[in-house]
């Protein structure tokens, strides 16, 4: 938490993090702070006064230094890998020592660039850094979705709180290295994590809540946490002894928070053992040792779900339900699922019903059937972003139409005309001290970053090459921060990886659900192909919406009635084929 400390005319003259409510530790707290400020305040008012203007100054010579800088090459790209090469923890997985974040795009981003360098330590470093999470305590091993970050290096004890955006980002980085790599966990984690949105972050209207908080009952984790005692009394001596080669599970316990004085042997799960090396110590088969785990698993929850559960935070705000609706979308292609595709319909339905003002500009955040506050920049990126997934997956063109509308939107309202690049507020929203950008990829990637891939995107699948230009500008206005720190932008590189390409334009002209067409989606989407857009020219419809927003695809017919794959790379197109088999060869070029 950020406490920014104002005059009456809202200057800032102090700020800082994480103050306690009391001093300790040499760490000031709130309650000794506020009366200093007060103190000073009543005897020294012009030091206030100094410091608000010193800070002022100082935000506004930031906030002025931004200049367009020169395009940006692919040795940005290599750098960035580099970087994240440098900071990775070879023993845990992950980047830096503790605390750790799980920063999906960071992986995302290695995924990509083992993908088209051919430098696969790129995609090792990802996969040993998802399964370190996957394992360890930053997974619900019991409920599924992950907690917030990892206190240690191990990935072992969690700070407990669960976010909604966390669960899309890393579902998103679990599908694209299931796509990699072909590991069947990396799927199954994702269903699970979808799992678990669906049950607990899900509301009555198909949209989703915000977070479940780190406490209940006053205390961290308490209702995530297992002493030996417990689990042997619910299950009996022979189940805890193999559920004790499955998970970490002691009578010593691995979690002591201050909270928790008074209680010892409490135990964070985390995998112990992969489940083959449990069957072999079983004496089993590894599939009826999954088998009994999951029993037991079940039967823990349901004992779980009688504690008190931690506060759910029922905010829905529309950044973070666009991250949630690309995963659902992106997760329904690959995992072949129409019941994820069905959730991110409803889901963007809702927003675009009850989050968008009679005059089609988007709200921010939706609570207690009330929408309200202006949208930011990353309610049109993130949101932008779902309905391009949404797209992607339904074919549904009026998604498509709905992203374009809203992106031009966006750059109506939020583009700085002088040096390039987004605001993070409209034009005409509150006024504030400075109209800020921002295209650092932190706990989520930057509204730039994500608006940058949007553009992209759209100028492919629609042939406005209108978009792609003011992404190239984009690249630009932020090209001298990402040199500094190239690894700090990985959303960012992605896009840059995009736009330097190969890519891919794939359109298939046929039926929609016929056993042809959907074949040769199939084909593609089992395909890792992330620098490339799709769209399906039904061509059953002769005045399909599609080709009023994509009119390069209105002549593509199926050859010989067939479903007919049309593959360009760079706008240099192959001759047409109805063979699934040929078009990913095509794909390979």
């Amino acid at each position: 938490p950020l406490s920014i400390f104002l005059l009456p005319d809202s200057r800032p003259f102090f700020a800082g993090t994480y103050f306690p409510m009391h001093s300790r530790f040499g760490r000031v707290g709130m309650v000794e702070l506020i009366g200093r400020i007060r103190l000073i305040l009543e005897t020294n008012p012009e030091q206030l006064e100094k410091s608000a203007t010193d800070l002022v100054n100082a935000v506004l010579q930031v906030a002025s230094g931004a200049t367009m800088g020169k395009p940006m090459t692919k040795e940005l790209l290599d750098q960035a890998f580099e970087q994240l090469a440098n900071a990775f923890d070879d023993k845990n997985g992950g980047f830096g020592k503790a605390p750790k974040f799980p920063t999906p795009h960071n992986l995302v981003f290695l995924l990509r660039h083992g993908n088209r360098t051919g430098n696969f330590v790129a995609t090792d470093m990802a996969e040993k850094t998802l399964l370190a999470m996957r394992q360890g305590g930053l997974y619900d091993q019991i409920g599924f979705g992950f907690h917030r970050y990892s206190v240690d290096a191990e990935w072992l004890v969690p700070h407990f709180e669960k976010m909604l955006y966390d669960q899309a980002l890393l579902a998103l980085a679990y599908i694209e290295a299931g796509q990699a790599t072909r590991n069947p966990l990396w799927a199954q984690t994702v269903r699970e994590v979808f799992t678990y949105v669906h049950r607990d972050l899900t509301s009555p209207d198909g949209v989703f809540y915000s977070a479940e908080d780190a406490d209940s009952e006053g205390l961290e984790g308490k209702f995530y946490v297992w002493k030996l005692s417990e689990v042997l009394e619910l299950l009996g001596a022979s189940n805890t002894m193999f559920l004790q080669d499955v998970l970490s599970l002691t009578e010593e316990g691995n979690f002591a928070e201050i909270g928790h004085k008074e209680e010892r042997g409490l135990n964070v799960l985390s995998l112990a053992l992969p489940m083959k090396e449990v069957a072999l110590r079983q004496g089993i088969s590894e599939a009826d040792a999954a088998s009994r785990f999951e029993t037991l698993r079940g039967m823990l929850f349901s004992s779980r779900c009688r504690r008190v559960h931690p506060h759910r935070d029922e905010k829905i705000l529309t950044d973070w339900n666009g991250l949630m609706i690309a995963a659902l979308a992106r997760g329904s292609s690959v995992l072949n699922s129409i019941e994820y595709i069905l959730q991110a319909r409803q889901a963007a339905d809702f927003i675009l019903s009850k989050l968008v003002r009679s005059d089609g500009r988007l709200l921010h955040r939706y609570h207690g059937e009330e929408a309200g506050i202006q949208a930011h920049l990353d309610d049109y990126a993130f949101f932008v972003w779902g309905l391009i997934e949404l797209y992607e997956s339904c074919f549904e063109a009026r998604y498509l139409a709905e992203a374009l509308t809203l992106t031009r939107q966006c750059l109506d309202h939020f583009w700085d005309t002088e040096h390039g690049g987004l605001f993070l507020s409209a034009d005409d929203a509150e006024k504030l001290l400075v109209r800020s950008k921002e295209i650092y990829d932190g706990a989520t990637p930057s509204g730039n970053s994500v608006m940058t891939l949007n553009l992209l995107r759209l100028g492919r699948l629609t042939g406005d090459s209108s978009l792609e230009k003011r992404a190239a500008v984009l690249l630009r206005a932020f090209s001298q921060k990402v040199e500094a720190v190239p690894m700090a932008h990985t959303h960012l590189m992605m896009a840059l990886s995009f736009a330097l390409g190969p890519t891919a334009e794939i359109v298939i002209a046929g039926t929609p659900d016929s056993p042809d067409t959907n074949a040769m989606l199939s084909a593609i989407r089992g395909k890792y192909l992330p620098n490339s857009v799709l769209l399906l020219r039904p061509t059953d419809q002769p005045d399909s919406p599609i080709t009023q927003l994509a009119t390069f695809c209105r002549d593509l017919q199926p050859i010989e009635g067939k479903a007919t794959a049309y593959i360009c790379h760079n706008f240099t197109c192959s001759t047409p084929t109805t063979d699934p088999t040929s078009a990913l060869k095509l794909l390979k070029a």
